[in-house]
């Protein structure tokens, strides 16, 4: 499976961005897509997964970033709003399927105070 993310970039504080992330390769089925992020210093943390039935999130995101699957098959984009300074980071796209897991190559994200 590869995943190929798109959409970083610089944005000022309270801005938005879209990130997007699709799946290619050979695989029956993903059981869930989702994004991670790693900041300068510190670990690779959640943001946000979903699946055919729910969707989870990382409290520092809740009601300022949207996870959705998009129409075209295996893809997942992340609508990130009023984005903040501690929002800055390298998102990875991440991937779920019956054969393992897998990583896109990141895309990164600032945000200027």
């Amino acid at each position: 499976v590869q995943l190929q993310a798109s959409g970083g970039g610089l944005v000022q504080a309270g801005g938005s961005l879209r990130l997007s992330c699709a799946a290619s390769g050979r695989y029956f089925r993903l059981n869930f897509m989702g994004w991670y992020r790693q900041a300068p210093g510190k670990e690779r943390e959640l943001v946000a997964t979903t699946t055919s039935s729910s969707t989870n999130y990382a409290e520092s995101v809740k009601g300022r970033f949207t996870i959705s699957r998009g129409t075209v098959k295996d893809t997942v984009y992340l609508q990130m709003n009023s984005l903040k300074p501690e929002d800055t980071a390298v998102y990875y796209c991440k991937a779920g399927a019956s054969n393992g897991i897998y990583w896109g190559q990141g895309t990164q994200v600032t945000v200027s105070s």
